[in-house]
């Protein structure tokens, strides 16, 4: 697949992709004969985990020492377990910390609804 074909694949712009090449989330993209971009399925399956892991917040730089540790092969397999064990906690926290904002949230516009419909008459405004 070329860059343009991946980009609009991925929703993600050409510049996003070099820029994964230049600082090593995207190593060994296959070119062909005149050394345009050919992205095959295993660099394909990269950006699929880079966008995922972005997606919900996983830090350039610890993509970065993921891909690093992942290049070095099997030897690293604990060190980036690891990584993706603090990465996991973290996003776990972030969980519990949206859960709640949504749990308040849904309080508030049960607490409206009940208003818009008469059912409170108690009402004090509150944050």
């Amino acid at each position: 697949m070329t860059i343009a074909e991946v980009s609009k694949k991925y929703d993600l712009t050409p510049e996003t992709l070099r820029y994964y090449e230049r600082i090593g989330l995207m190593n060994n993209v296959p070119r062909n004969k005149n050394g345009i971009r050919n992205y095959d399925e295993k660099s394909c399956s990269r950006i699929e985990f880079i966008k995922c892991m972005r997606s919900a917040g996983v830090e350039i730089e610890i993509l970065m020492e993921y891909m690093s540790l992942f290049e070095k092969g099997k030897s690293t397999v604990g060190a980036r377990k690891s990584l993706l064990e603090e990465q996991r906690e973290k996003l776990l926290e972030k969980q519990k910390k949206i859960n709640e904002t949504i749990d308040r949230l849904n309080y508030k516009i049960e607490l409206y609804e009940e208003i818009e419909k008469g059912k409170r008459k108690d009402f004090t405004e509150d944050l």
